[in-house]
């Protein structure tokens, strides 16, 4: 048994793939007893791994929160393929804006009141594709 299966807490019909290969060991308590403490010592170790790998993604990560009736520039460089908003190449730009915000969905999306050229462009967009407009919109 690969020792990752242990972490989705599967019980194990035989410890006998536990062992190293060649390895003869009797099935009983004291073969159950160290099954028992590798499992706990990969948990441990993947608790680690986890609790590190969420401090380094803290450090980038930002909250951000908007109102209704806030502006806000749209980032467009993931949709770059798809509609170029005017400029071609690596010219397009990186944001487009601004818009007002008409309503929040859910947690971390927001509907835009998009121009009459952006009717085939979904309303609804991301948190992470936003960025608050400072000063006069206009």
């Amino acid at each position: 048994m690969a020792p990752y299966k242990a972490l989705y807490r599967r019980r194990c019909r035989s410890p006998i793939g536990w062992f190293e290969v060649g390895e003869a060991a009797l099935i009983g308590p004291n073969s159950v007893h160290e099954v028992m403490e590798k499992v706990q010592l990969i948990r441990d170790r993947l608790k680690t791994t986890q609790s590190r790998q969420k401090s380094y993604a803290d450090v980038r990560r930002r909250d951000l929160e908007f109102k209704i009736d806030d502006w806000v520039f749209l980032k467009v460089s993931p949709m770059k393929g798809v509609m170029r908003f005017g400029k071609k190449e690596k010219f397009s730009p990186r944001f487009v804006g601004p818009y007002r915000i008409l309503k929040r969905v859910g947690k971390v999306a927001y509907e835009l009141e998009l121009p009459a050229k952006l009717a085939a462009v979904h309303p609804v967009f991301h948190i992470s594709l936003l960025k608050k407009c400072v000063g006069d919109p206009a």
